[in-house]
């Protein structure tokens, strides 16, 4: 697992905005990524898309790297912001984009 986790940081650190999820930007693989990536573009922010279909170890290991069971799982410089419930939430009180801003 500590490569896992090791793969992990280096994911997270890669970028200020970084997004764990079901298929890519261009083209999600369930909903939930889906709103997701939505709500990102809407405030216009770049951020780097990791597919964790691809890989059984990082899927299973990003769950338990941040202690939360699902995907997709947004990261803000290093920091776990959420699930899609989490996002949704803080865009609708304007908090996703303070913690954007800062």
């Amino acid at each position: 697992m500590t490569d896992v986790n090791t793969k992990i940081k280096d994911l997270i650190a890669s970028d200020d905005v970084v997004l764990f999820m079901k298929g890519s930007k261009s083209f999600p693989m369930c909903g939930f990524s889906a709103t997701v990536v939505k709500i990102l573009q809407e405030l216009n922010i770049g951020f780097t898309d990791i597919d964790i279909l691809k890989d059984e170890d990082l899927r299973e290991g990003i769950k338990v790297y941040s202690d939360w069971p699902t995907i997709p799982q947004l990261y803000v410089k290093g920091e776990f912001i959420g699930g899609c419930d989490i996002v949704k939430d803080c865009f609708a009180t304007g908090e996703l984009k303070e913690i954007l801003a800062a």
